[in-house]
């Protein structure tokens, strides 16, 4: 079957064997790229690995699935609680450290399975996983009725996030970098930030940081009122700093990484709901549509966020 595989620090399409051994089956039908890709590859990282871990598809009777691409040994107090990213025995992740969803099938645990709410079309499901990861940001940092909110960053996961916060019935305030991600924000219902944009730029409540620097960090103190919440919705692939603000306006900072639950209450299930009510997040967020054979020539156009990517799917 075909696969995406890193060689040489390089997408690369390849042949390999079919998945055998325990496990659920799973027809892949769509895949997409996390900018964290990007990164893994230049870290070395993803070596000999097949990439991806934003996927859905079919099991053998049909059911449309998304994956959850934690893996763990489900039985320790963390995998209880639902915290199968913070496994105490068997952890891993596909994509990542062990072979992942860019191929024609995977075999997962039946744990790893998120069941598709009816009707949800399973290739525009591989942005489940990315909207997960916004709705555990979003859920750890605590949004209230009465709470401004704003956005730092208009990449596919601050558009994620931007998107839970409509489901949810705030009104957040979008701040973006290029055009293309602000009429993104703006057609999934924000109001825009900065210059000539339609929200106030100061006093929120809460923002939620999807660019994880000492920039937006800083940026996104600035914009909070006193005893406000950020939340770090962006991985902080270099270390940050932070300036006596936080301490003066008695910021709290709260990191997000992953997804968590316990089903049909987990991070995964809300996302997926999310997509569901509301499957126009697909036509907003995917900006590129290739083929499997297509992989080299998709993270060339993901790669190229001033050229009008957002999310680049594989549709398999």
């Amino acid at each position: 079957m075909k696969a995406v595989r890193v060689e040489n620090g390089q997408p690369t399409v390849v042949d390999v064997a079919p998945p055998a051994g325990d496990g659920v089956l799973v027809n892949v039908a769509s895949a997409s790229i996390c900018g964290s890709d990007f990164h893994l590859m230049e870290m070395g990282v993803l070596e000999g690995l097949v990439i991806g871990h934003e996927l859905a598809g079919t099991t053998a009777d049909g059911s449309a699935v998304a994956i959850d691409p934690a893996i763990s040994c489900g039985v320790c107090h963390s995998c209880a609680d639902g915290e199968r990213r913070d496994c105490d025995g068997s952890k891993s992740f596909m994509g990542i450290r062990a072979n992942g969803g860019m191929a024609e099938q995977v075999l997962v645990d039946p744990a790893m399975l998120v069941p598709l709410p009816s009707g949800l079309d399973v290739g525009i499901s591989a942005l489940v996983e990315p909207l997960a990861v916004a709705a555990h940001a979003v859920r750890r940092v605590g949004i209230l009725e009465s709470d401004r909110v704003a956005v730092i960053g208009a990449g596919p996961i601050g558009l994620a996030v931007t998107a839970v916060l409509r489901n949810l019935g705030a009104a957040p305030v979008l701040f973006a970098r290029h055009d293309h991600q602000k009429a993104a924000g703006e057609a999934l219902g924000a109001s825009l930030g900065g210059t000539g944009g339609a929200g106030n730029t100061d006093g929120f409540d809460v923002v939620i940081d999807a660019v994880g620097t000492t920039a937006s960090i800083a940026e996104g103190v600035e914009r909070l009122k006193p005893r406000g919440r950020i939340g770090l919705a962006g991985t902080l692939w270099k270390p940050a700093s932070i300036d006596i603000a936080v301490c003066s306006k008695e910021i709290s900072i709260i990191p997000a990484a992953g997804y968590s639950g316990v089903a049909p209450n987990r991070d995964f299930d809300h996302a997926a709901r999310v997509l569901a009510e509301n499957p126009s997040i697909a036509t907003t967020l995917i900006s590129h549509r290739f083929p499997l054979d297509g992989a080299v020539e998709g993270f060339v156009a993901a790669a190229d966020r001033s050229g009008g990517a957002i999310k680049v799917l594989f549709e398999i």
